[in-house]
């Protein structure tokens, strides 16, 4: 695969994983927090489930770049398919996803884990594996496109002739 086919991906997949971060963080907003707890429940589980869609796209793009091979369309992905392959690739991923995983999608989507801190550290760890896939030149959220550059004449206000 060329660079320029992996930065492609990169994009591609980055945006989306990015596109779900944007989501979770709006449900959180729904979720009302208070004195360090959200008061929505519902939108916690909507939030952290969001968040957990989204560091699993990142992971896909993570695993394609490195040549693993995805399951056939009968089996399903379940987070020991991500495990497994993560551990013979890089350990402080595996590590950075399990935490993911306990907090967003045990602790935050099946438990409605209320405490704010708890929620931000699950978010914090998926933006981790999310920005592992982050592709060449964006240097935040979203790429900046360049200003046109002004001549010195119209910069001091005098046109040319």
């Amino acid at each position: 695969m060329s660079i320029n086919e992996q930065q492609q991906i990169k994009e591609r997949y980055h945006g989306e994983a990015t596109r779900y971060m944007d989501n979770a963080k709006e449900c959180l907003i729904k979720a009302q927090k208070e004195n360090g707890y959200y008061q929505d429940q519902k939108y916690v589980r909507m939030a952290c489930g969001t968040a957990y869609s989204g560091l699993l796209v990142a992971l896909d793009c993570f695993l394609i770049l490195k040549g693993v091979k995805k399951p056939t369309s009968k089996e399903r992905k379940s987070i020991e398919y991500y495990q497994t392959n993560i551990t013979k690739i890089d350990k402080k991923l595996l590590d950075t996803l399990n935490s993911a995983y306990k907090i967003l999608h045990l602790w935050g989507y099946y438990d409605g884990i209320e405490k704010a801190d708890v929620v931000k550290s699950g978010f914090d760890e998926a933006n981790k594996i999310i920005d592992r896939i982050k592709p060449t030149g964006l240097n935040g959220s979203a790429q900046k496109t360049a200003e046109p550059v002004k001549s010195t004449a119209s910069r001091n206000g005098k046109a040319k002739k």
